[in-house]
């Protein structure tokens, strides 16, 4: 019998996303929490006595800032070394777009398959076969599973890849491929990595995504961590998902329609986030709040958001160990506008204005030569990334748009703007 243990997508030393600003949030935390789920996961290793640990790509998030990234690492497959555990690695898309990982010396007990072409790493006492090839650039369009090498017989083969399989939400299709191309090689365990949700995709053979080892933002909610997996007598016996992450992501939808007064809606939120504590699991939450429905008070809470949103986040602050990361308030009105503010009115000609208005990003720093100026100034990470602060989509824009309209309404209903 033997077990190992299968992670992927660690992106090690990425920053987790939207915490940081806040005055309470424990920014040294959030800022070491991919190093520290990966120690989670070599002190749960030498615990648990793995033979091998497999990780599927995507180990770095792209070139560092610093040797400290590739140092830490080398550190840490030491203490593996020592233990004798041995580690697996194919490159992923991230891998492959770093320059300095490609001089960095790896410790014997570590292996980085070539980019040139599939390789096989046979384990004699284990009677085990690993075979897999790294990404050769950041972009692999070709089915890389075609090119592996038939199973060995008499030994438990392993696939290790990065690949999207025929695609997943959210993910580039790389490296695509099918389950039948995998079942194909005869294989009895497919590693794979790149997609960052756990899941397993096929027991027979054994196809397998462990997800990331550590949420970095509110598009990687729910617990993070590894597979490990028995093996006795040439077959799998179990597979069991094990938590490493430190700090959890999560998200809450509370529908309002039924709150009658501003402060029923408060009181739902708080119940919301007070409960949605334990998806923390005893780690940090960093909670992003949904408010939906068709609330009476819809207008009120566009007219009240900014205090609103200091009050909800003095809620999860008191609560202990939870931030909220973002407050989208996406209520809706019960009656047309036009029953509001008339159909020939001064606040009716402003809102249809404002809807056949154009409104994108850059549509307003080609109208405003200070505003391009100021647009070379800012950071490019408010233009890209998982979720762009300043994102030109036609989602976000009309988002944008209904945030704006609705404020304007709010706001000139209270001061009489309707006549």
């Amino acid at each position: 019998m033997f077990k190992f243990l299968h992670t992927a997508d660690i992106h090690l030393d990425s920053p987790l996303k939207g915490l940081e600003s806040y005055e309470d949030a424990p920014v040294q935390e959030i800022r070491g929490a991919t190093r520290r789920a990966f120690d989670n996961l070599i002190d749960f290793a030498i615990e648990e006595k793995v033979d091998f640990i497999l990780i599927a790509g995507d180990l770095y998030d792209g070139d560092w800032k610093d040797y400290n990234t590739g140092l830490f690492f080398i550190n840490r497959m030491g203490r593996l070394r020592r233990a004798g555990i041995r580690v697996f690695i194919v490159s992923g898309n991230h891998d492959a777009a770093s320059q300095t990982t490609k001089a960095l010396p790896l410790p014997d007990n570590v292996l980085l398959f070539s980019a040139k072409k599939a390789e096989t790493k046979v384990l004699d006492e284990l009677r085990v076969a690993v075979h897999g090839h790294s990404y050769p650039s950041r972009v692999v369009n070709e089915n890389l599973a075609l090119r592996y090498p038939g199973k060995h017989a008499g030994y438990f083969n392993i696939g290790l890849l990065h690949t999207a399989l025929t695609g997943r939400e959210g993910h580039e299709p790389y490296a695509p491929c099918s389950v039948d191309d995998l079942r194909a090689s005869g294989y009895d365990y497919w590693a794979l990595g790149h997609v960052h949700q756990q899941e397993i995709v096929a027991r027979d053979p054994w196809i397998v995504f462990p997800g990331n080892l550590q949420g970095r933002h509110i598009r990687e909610v729910g617990a993070k961590g590894a597979t490990l997996v028995t093996v006795a007598e040439g077959r799998v016996t179990e597979v069991e998902q094990r938590e490493f992450d430190v700090l959890r992501w999560a998200l809450r939808r509370v529908d309002v329609s039924a709150c009658e007064t501003v402060d029923a809606v408060f009181s739902q939120v708080r119940q919301a986030i007070e409960g949605g504590q334990a998806a923390g699991d005893g780690r940090p939450l960093a909670l992003r709040l949904i408010l939906a429905g068709t609330p009476p008070v819809h207008g009120d809470l566009f007219d009240r958001a900014a205090q609103l949103i200091d009050e909800f986040r003095a809620v999860a602050a008191s609560a202990g160990g939870m931030w909220l990361e973002k407050v989208l308030l996406q209520t809706r009105r019960r009656t047309d506008l036009s029953d509001i503010v008339g159909r020939d009115t001064a606040l009716s000609g402003l809102l249809h204005s404002l809807a056949d208005q154009r409104l994108d990003i850059e549509g307003l720093f080609d109208l405003l030569p200070e505003l391009s100026a100021l647009k070379s100034k800012l950071p490019p990470e408010l233009f890209a990334g998982d979720e762009p602060f300043l994102a030109d989509t036609p989602g976000q824009m009309e988002f944008l748009r209904s945030e704006v309209r609705e404020l304007l309404v709010a706001r000139l209903l209270r001061h009489g703007g309707h006549g």
